[in-house]
């Protein structure tokens, strides 16, 4: 699309938003069905287009991307008429007689730019948010997974109208001329750097904004960690998608007494979950293109490789590689990593952890693993971070009862489930003042015991 045909379209959806068809519940929850539909008739579409665009097998393509968009549509289907329903809330006495409510109501047009990382997931599951808060949706895939973005325009063009629900391809210069024109609400994930130019485009017009960003995700390990368990549990985060996650534990931040037995039963997992030769595993995937494998090559310090450090060049894929003896002046340290390196860093006091974290930018995710509870309570109200888990990775994103989002530096706003209708929904407070009664103390002129009767009422 040209610039003049994505104004054309911006314009043809909130022409559409104004008919007013958004706003009935039941047409709603027949998009989401029609969507849902639809979804299933492309399964095997959607696993053949992220094999092309990652790599990645047919079961982390459903159990990461398919089957969360399915879930989602499932919980608002269950869930968002209830979350539609105004909601009644305390009148002060001044303000007597009258009923005060929220009203939630959508924003009108949306604008949905979504990342290559998980292509389908975080396309998909932004939109049956915004079109179960009511909104019309334009959205815009990365160009880097070029055949998920055709099979999303695919399935989207099949059952959804392009005034309601549309897709813009393409690349840097269309994402200029979508940020240019005016949207009433701006959802986007993706780098930090892209992120501020998203930004920068909304204050013109005060357009308010979500960013889903990224940042260094720590994995705190301390002395008293099941270390079997937390080798299994950060192996399978770091390395799910080949790490190119925005929550996958970008550094370990380990207990130096329990280093060497966490390397080394690291080492065993990813044998076990990978195999002897993980670029020979059909089911282990590839870096997205070779910009980013050149990247991830100079952030590799042979001479640090404590396990893994293979790869292949034509396939663009680097195996789960350990890096230990890593300072925080080395050049892996001074990015978001987003592949297959962990580094290993070791802590002198878990003060000493907690302060190092805060000192830097925050994080999307932090991670730590603890048999002791006071430990984790520490960590977990003293690092700012946007959500995480204890004894675990990644996993605190799967769930429809929970925000995903970032803090500070690694973004700003949540969705999924209620947090997500939220993020779309725009809450009208609202109240109706009723007329067979009127209280005349605010009136002028005033007097003494109006002045009483105003204290008494507002105290």
């Amino acid at each position: 699309m040209d610039q003049k045909e994505i104004r054309k379209l911006v314009n043809r959806q909130r022409k559409f938003f104004y008919t007013g068809k958004t706003q009935h519940m039941t047409f709603r929850e027949m998009a989401l069905i029609r969507l849902q539909d639809s979804i299933l008739a492309h399964e095997e579409e959607i696993n053949r287009a992220l094999k092309l665009d990652l790599g990645k097998s047919p079961s982390e393509t459903y159990m990461c991307e398919t089957g969360m968009v399915l879930a989602e549509i499932s919980y608002m289907l269950k869930h968002m008429r209830s979350f539609g329903k105004e909601r009644t809330v305390r009148t002060p006495l001044a303000q007597f007689a009258s009923r005060s409510f929220r009203k939630p109501s959508p924003y009108g047009v949306v604008l949905i730019m979504s990342p290559w990382n998980y292509p389908f997931l975080l396309t998909m599951e932004p939109l049956v948010d915004a079109l179960a808060a009511g909104n019309t949706a334009i959205v815009k895939p990365s160009a880097y997974s070029p055949f998920t973005s055709d099979i999303i325009e695919k399935i989207l063009s099949e059952c959804l109208p392009k005034k309601y629900v549309a897709v813009v391809t393409g690349g840097r210069r269309e994402n200029q001329w979508l940020l240019k024109d005016k949207f009433d609400y701006i959802f986007f994930t993706g780098s930090q750097s892209v992120g501020k130019e998203v930004m920068r485009h909304a204050a013109r017009r005060l357009t308010p904004v979500t960013l889903e960003l990224g940042g260094k995700s720590p994995c705190i390990v301390d002395e008293t960690a099941n270390i079997k368990l937390a080798a299994r549990r950060i192996v399978f985060g770091k390395y799910l998608n080949c790490g190119q996650t925005c929550v996958a534990p970008d550094y370990i931040y380990c207990a130096p007494a329990i280093k060497v037995a966490l390397i080394a039963e690291m080492k065993k997992q990813i044998r076990q979950q990978f195999g002897e030769r993980p670029l020979a595993n059909l089911n282990y995937g590839r870096i997205v293109n070779e910009k980013h494998f050149r990247r991830l090559m100079g952030l590799m310090d042979q001479e640090k490789i404590a396990a893994g450090g293979e790869y292949d060049e034509d396939l663009l894929q680097i195996a789960p590689t350990i890096m230990d003896h890593v300072t925080f002046e080395d050049a892996v340290m001074q990015e978001e990593i987003f592949g297959p390196i962990l580094p290993v860093l070791t802590y002198s006091s878990l003060d000493e952890a907690i302060h190092r974290i805060n000192d830097g930018a925050h994080p999307l995710a932090l991670y730590m693993f603890t048999e002791n509870k006071a430990n984790a309570d520490k960590v977990m109200t003293h690092c700012g971070f946007g959500g995480g888990c204890i004894n675990d990775t990644v996993i605190h994103l799967a769930t429809s009862e929970m925000g995903f989002g970032g803090f500070g530096e690694s973004g700003m706003g949540a969705y999924h489930g209620k947090a997500g209708f939220d993020t779309f929904s725009h809450y009208k407070s609202i109240v109706d003042k009723k007329t067979w009664f009127d209280l005349p103390m605010r009136y002028q002129p005033y007097n003494k015991f109006f002045d009483f009767l105003i204290r008494l009422f507002m105290h």
